[in-house]
């Protein structure tokens, strides 16, 4: 499992022009992204990292502060642009395996107490940001 974890002033998302989520003032949008041998220990690991990680303003965590989260599932952080120009995306898993992971990292940040939103899996979305430093994050399962 894959996360892109930017920290932020203020996030949302939209489908077809509608905004489903996001958050206003400090937090992180974390894009998140599953491979086909991921399962619920990485999506647990993942979740405590956006948690914990320490990368809000004066050294403090999501957890700390009680900031929001937006998590995006992206399944093209597992393309593979290193031959040709056009990328593959054979080692991304397909939705039936993906979205229920997607969602157990959701749920894991909300039983944390976390306000947490999200895109809307497989959809065309809209993502925008502030980011704030910046500060972005890679993470990997």
């Amino acid at each position: 499992m894959r996360a892109v974890i930017q920290r932020a002033l203020g996030a949302g998302v939209a489908v077809d022009g509608e905004v489903v989520g996001g958050f206003e003032g400090p937090g992180v949008v974390a894009l998140v992204g599953v491979t086909h041998d991921d399962g619920p220990d990485d999506a647990a690991t993942i979740a405590r990292k956006i948690a914990d990680l320490r990368i809000l303003r004066g050294e403090r965590s999501v957890s700390d502060e009680g900031a929001a989260v937006l998590v995006v599932s992206q399944f093209t952080l597992y393309g593979d642009a290193r031959k040709g120009r056009r990328p593959t995306w054979q080692a991304a898993a397909p939705g039936p395996v993906a979205e229920p992971l997607v969602d157990a990292v959701v749920a894991d940040l909300r039983g944390r107490g976390l306000d947490v939103s999200t895109g809307v899996f497989g959809a065309d979305m809209a993502v925008h940001l502030v980011n704030d430093g910046p500060v972005t994050i890679m993470l990997e399962t």
